[in-house]
C-alpha cells in the first residue's frame, strides 16, 4: 500500500533544477484510491534494481548528476522512482526515476524508495489517468497533478502527454503544471472555484508573503487578471532595482517561448537571466552531429 505523507519537501527554489519538489499531492491526485490498491511503496536496494534495456534516453548529463547526488546526500531521494518486477530476476527494473537511481548510486546510498507496480496495473492506471483527464471534469489543480504523475511516474513528455489527452500543445501541459508551482492556499483556492487559473497565472514565482497578500485582494476585489498584473507592478513599485525573485519571474515569463524552442530543436533549451534583465538562450547539443543538426535548423 502507499503510504499517504510519508515524503518531505522542505526545498528552497534553488534546489528546482536538481529534484522535482512540486511533489505529487495525493489529494488532488485522481487516481490516489486505485493507485494504493495496486501499488507498494519500498525501500529497495539499489543492487536489486537494474535499469530499462530500451529506455529511450541514454545520455545523462554528468555535471547535473553530481550536482543531484550531492543534494540527495543532503535531503535524500523526495520522489520515489518507479518499478516493476523484473522478468528473468528476482529484482525490479526501473520504469521511471533513472536519473535519480543513478544519482543515488553516485551519492553512496544503499537502498532507495520505489513504488513497485506490475506492468499491467502500471498501464491500468495511466489510461484511468488520461481518461479521467479527457472527461474534463477535473479543476485546473486536479489536471496539473495527473500532468505531473504521467510525466514522472510513466514517463511520458510533455508532447506524449499532450497527444494523449486530446491533442493539446507541449506549451499547454507546460503551462497548467506550472500551477504546482504555486503555494498551497493558492492551489487551495483554485481547486475550490474561488479564483481562476487567468487570476492565479501572474503570481507564479512571487514570493509566498506576496502572493498571500494578493490573494486576499483577489478574493475580496475579484480582480481581473489585467489588473492583479497592474497591483503587483504597484506592489514592487518601490523597489530600485530588481530581486533575484523578478529575475526568476522573467525566465518564467518566457516559459512559453522556450517551450516553443525546446519543440523545435528537439533540445533541453533553457534560459538564464540575471537581477538586472540580461539573459542567455541556452541550446546544449549532445555531439558534433547533433551541433550540426541544430545549427542548419538555425539557418
Amino acid at each position: 500500500m502507499v503510504k499517504k505523507g510519508g515524503l518531505s519537501r522542505g526545498l528552497g527554489r534553488g534546489f528546482e533544477s536538481l529534484i522535482p519538489t512540486d511533489l505529487l499531492d495525493e489529494s488532488f491526485d485522481p487516481t490516489a484510491e486505485q493507485d494504493e490498491q495496486v501499488s507498494d511503496l519500498r525501500q529497495i536496494k539499489l543492487t536489486e534494481i537494474a535499469a530499462d534495456p530500451d529506455q529511450p534516453r541514454r545520455t545523462f548529463d554528468d555535471e547535473a548528476l553530481q550536482e543531484l547526488a550531492a543534494s540527495i546526500r543532503e535531503h535524500g531521494v523526495l520522489q520515489p522512482i518507479v518499478v516493476t518486477p523484473a522478468k528473468d530476476t528476482s529484482g525490479y527494473q526501473i520504469v521511471a526515476g533513472e536519473r535519480r537511481y543513478r544519482a543515488s548510486k553516485l551519492a553512496g546510498l544503499d537502498k532507495i524508495t520505489a513504488l513497485v507496480r506490475t506492468l499491467s496495473d502500471q498501464h491500468k492506471l495511466e489510461l484511468s489517468l488520461i481518461e479521467n483527464i479527457q472527461r474534463r471534469d477535473l479543476n485546473p489543480i486536479e489536471t496539473a497533478t495527473a500532468y505531473l504523475k504521467l510525466r514522472d511516474q510513466f514517463n511520458l513528455n510533455l508532447e506524449q502527454i499532450g497527444q494523449r489527452v486530446g491533442g493539446k500543445s507541449m506549451s499547454a501541459i507546460s503551462n497548467t503544471l506550472r500551477l504546482l508551482k504555486l503555494p498551497k492556499n493558492a492551489r487551495q483556492l483554485i481547486a475550490e472555484g474561488k479564483i481562476t487559473e487567468g487570476q492565479a497565472r501572474p503570481l507564479i514565482g512571487l514570493d509566498e508573503s506576496l502572493v498571500e497578500e494578493i490573494l486576499a485582494r483577489i478574493v475580496k476585489e475579484s480582480l481581473s487578471a489585467r489588473a492583479i498584473e497592474q497591483l503587483i507592478v504597484d506592489l514592487k513599485g518601490g523597489a530600485k532595482k530588481p530581486t533575484a525573485t523578478q529575475a526568476a519571474t522573467a525566465v518564467n515569463a518566457h516559459e512559453t517561448e522556450v517551450n516553443h524552442f525546446a519543440e523545435r530543436f528537439n533540445a533541453k533549451v533553457k534560459i538564464r537571466t540575471n537581477a538586472k534583465g540580461a539573459g542567455q538562450l541556452i541550446i546544449p547539443f549532445k555531439n558534433d552531429e547533433d551541433f550540426e543538426r541544430i545549427k542548419n535548423l538555425l539557418g
